[in-house]
């Protein structure tokens, strides 16, 4: 099955390490992995236009539509982001509102029942979600809350590990993941638990 890892940091280092390490341990369980860096993409915020109601896709032109087709393949998605001022980057950020509503609209239409929307399948409905968040010390708490808030409102299943996903590295900027012993294993139970919930899904 795929998997597939995106990666929030604008820099090469201990986000893409700890996601990496998740994405090796599912490749050597004989899944399909890739891996998706933002640093070099153009992808711009969502525009709130609504324009993707009636495309039933986002129409703005960047980007987004090449990591949005990996994000519609895959079965499972790990997704990390480092902490900023407790939360999670805004390239990152605006990668998941044009996901989260686009999607929203390929499978429905902007109707409602007594004010009220009667949501079905979504694109994204099932499919696997681990977040990840990496920080010095603090402020994972909210940013971990984003992105497990992001995939429950999108149908998603989120997936933990023995500790909430999160890794400790980069005192002063610096790149020492590898360091972080705890943090590694919490990755690898974590790439456990994908393994196992994606073989029970391809056994249904």
């Amino acid at each position: 099955m795929k998997v597939i890892g995106i990666c929030g940091s604008p820099r090469e280092g201990n986000t893409e390490y700890y996601i990496k390490t998740v994405l090796e341990s599912l490749n050597s369980k004989g899944h399909e992995t890739l891996y998706i860096p933002l640093r070099s993409m153009k992808i711009e915020q969502c525009e709130g236009c609504y324009g993707c109601v009636k495309a039933h896709q986002c129409v703005v032109e960047d980007d987004f539509q090449a990591v949005f087709k990996h994000l519609i393949e895959a079965d499972a998605i790990v997704v990390g982001s480092p902490v900023y001022n407790g939360s999670i980057t805004p390239r990152l950020k605006a990668l998941l509102d044009r996901a989260g509503f686009s999607a929203r609209w390929m499978k429905n239409e902007l109707n409602t029942q007594n004010g009220k929307y009667d949501w079905g399948q979504m694109v994204f409905s099932r499919k696997l979600f681990a977040p990840i968040t990496v920080a010095r010390k603090t402020g994972q708490t909210f940013a971990l809350s984003q992105l497990t808030l992001w995939a429950q409102v999108n149908d998603l299943i989120t997936v933990g590990s023995n500790y909430w996903n999160v890794g400790t590295a980069g005192t002063s900027g610096s790149v020492n993941a590898s360091e972080d012993a705890e943090g590694i294993s919490i990755m690898a139970h974590l790439a456990e638990n994908i393994d196992f919930l994606l073989t029970k899904m391809n056994a249904s």
